[in-house]
């Protein structure tokens, strides 16, 4: 007789007729959406079961590794500071501590620090606590933050004079990621989210009213669509921004004037998607639109403010093929683009005085950058966050008049951590279509190569979504025991471009799937590693892949 949790429990079929878009198919688990079905219960819970009886053998080490990874941590820590305007503004954390305490200093480093807030304390007598946003108003006096205490992501928005220290009695509940200040230092732009969690509509309130009298600003009805809210790098503007899977649209609001009606800069148009910023000189003051109009992999146009509708619209970076853009960055005096070529990003800047143009160098073949948020306008300095595969994350400013670079951080990795002890490198692996899949690799040095090493794959595959190759101080314990983590950027993913994610979604989705396992068939046939070294691993829509994997070769 076989022992309790020895063999994987077996979910019942139980079949439903499903008819759509005038097919009918038949789905034996629909059963397994309903959460609150006993039976549902009882089968995860039977899966967790047989789960705990596979792994008990590993307690110990399990118990090791978590101590390891945990002990690499430095919990005293700090962020680099940010400039606004004359202050300095970061974080930092404290040793058995759970969370940040945010702080500033006015006109020099070596100021006293002022904490702003303690979010330890306003975790106090809660079991969870997660902060939403947190935006200093134009004149610094006051900090609009929000804070979750039930893991529901809907929040409450309070201000703190910080001049006084304490909270106004503006408590605004059930608001979600999007919170702006206008330039008044008075009037607050937020949004809400309807019954299924989706951010439908944008309010305006202004301290000491009535949050009754709160008048709404714009109300998305279509449920395909997001809407969400930001503020223009120079300040100058409100942008409502509402999207979906395939369609954007962007509505305006001069900052200064925080009861004008929204203007839209160009009304949403099945599968034309922009992103809107804006620069008050360029041209004679206009919006920077990246688009995929005529432009599968993005491109950058201007449009008057006056009229900034497409028709207005000028090309200002035309599109190319194999270069998707990601984003813009105004400054004052330059004009930052974010790029992808060949499954990397890259960083591209031009002197808009002169037009001349300078790239960012890394000095690894794989790597990862980060972008802050740059909140000064009017500077040469570009702040970003290197990593790589072995090299840590590194916070770099750089100087975009000059091309040098100032190293101003390193994550501290406890325990020894050398980079020079590991390798990385990328490979590519052909599908079964015949398209060069990249992989990224990384191992510790002293890892034969000569024999298949066990190995970590990992995979995502939706939306779009970039998995670059990052730095992961966890990872270190897996490689010191000489396995190798890969990362394979298959189809569905933005890393080559547009059309990756669109060769992986929809009817095309099988590409994701095919990609995994032929990545990994093709690690296997190159000697890496072998089907009974090998190990996925995939997080959220990851979860998906790893399903339908496991599925399709269950022998690999």
């Amino acid at each position: 007789m076989a022992e309790p949790h020895s063999t994987p429990p077996i979910a019942p079929k139980e079949p439903k007729r499903i008819e759509a878009q005038g097919d009918v198919r038949i789905d034996n688990y629909f059963w397994l959406r309903e959460r609150e079905n006993p039976k549902v219960r009882a089968y995860v819970e039977a899966e967790n079961a047989y789960t705990q009886a596979v792994m008990d053998h590993t307690a110990a080490l399990q118990e090791t590794l978590y101590q390891e990874m945990r002990g690499r941590i430095q919990e005293d820590d700090s962020t680099v500071p940010e400039r606004i305007d004359d202050w300095y503004y970061y974080r930092r954390t404290e040793e058995g501590k759970q969370y940040p305490i945010y702080c500033r200093k006015e006109g020099s480093l070596d100021a006293p620090e002022e904490v702003l807030l303690d979010q330890n304390e306003l975790a106090a007598g809660h079991d969870f606590c997660d902060m939403g946003v947190y935006r200093i108003s134009p004149d610094h006096k006051l900090l609009a933050f929000s804070v979750d205490y039930a893991g529901t992501e809907r929040f409450t928005l309070q201000v703190k004079d910080l001049t006084t220290g304490a909270l106004l009695p503006d408590a605004i509940p059930d608001t979600f990621y999007s919170v702006e200040w206008a330039a008044d230092n008075q009037t607050l732009f937020y949004n809400k989210q309807d019954a299924a969690w989706r951010p439908y509509k944008v309010f305006r309130h202004r301290l000491g009213t009535a949050l009754t009298d709160d008048p709404l600003v714009f109300h998305e009805d279509n449920d395909s669509y997001w809407l969400q809210l930001y503020k223009s790098k120079d300040q100058r503007y409100i942008l409502l921004d509402m999207h979906s899977s395939t369609t954007k649209e962007v509505q305006f609001i001069p900052a200064d004037q925080p009861e004008a009606t929204p203007t839209v800069i160009h009304p949403r148009e099945h599968k034309l998607e922009y992103s809107v910023e804006h620069h008050p000189t360029l041209r004679g003051g206009v919006f920077l639109i990246v688009t995929n109009g005529e432009a599968e992999n993005f491109r950058v146009m201007t449009a008057p403010v006056a009229m900034p509708g497409k028709a207005n619209w000028q090309e200002f970076i035309p599109h190319r093929p194999a270069v998707k853009v990601d984003g813009v960055e105004p400054f004052a005096n330059h004009l930052v683009i974010h790029e992808r070529e060949n499954g990397l990003r890259q960083i591209r800047v031009i002197d808009l005085a002169t037009a001349q143009e300078q790239f960012v160098t890394f000095p690894e073949p794989v790597y990862n950058y980060d972008r802050h948020t740059n909140p000064e306008f009017d500077t040469t300095t570009l702040r970003f966050t290197y990593n790589s595969l072995t090299t840590p994350d590194t916070v770099f400013d750089y100087n975009m008049a000059d091309g040098t670079r100032v190293q101003r951080k390193q994550q501290a990795v406890l325990g020894g951590y050398d980079p020079a002890n590991y390798v990385a490198e990328r490979r590519f692996a052909t599908a079964r279509d015949g398209t060069k899949v990249p992989i990224s690799l990384v191992r510790h040095k002293a890892t034969p190569v000569d024999q298949p090493a066990p190995m970590l794959l990992y995979g995502y595959g939706s939306y779009g979504v970039c998995i670059d190759p990052y730095f992961a101080a966890s990872r270190v314990s897996l490689l010191d025991r000489g396995m190798v983590f890969a990362i394979a950027h298959i189809r569905g993913g933005g890393e080559m471009g547009r059309a990756w994610y669109l060769h992986g979604k929809l009817l095309h989705k099988m590409n994701t799937f095919t990609d995994f396992v032929d990545c990994a068939q093709s690690l296997v046939d190159e000697g890496v590693t072998a089907p009974d070294k090998l190990t996925a691993m995939g997080r959220s829509a990851g979860g998906l892949l790893m399903g339908a994997v496991v599925n399709l070769r269950p022998d690999l």
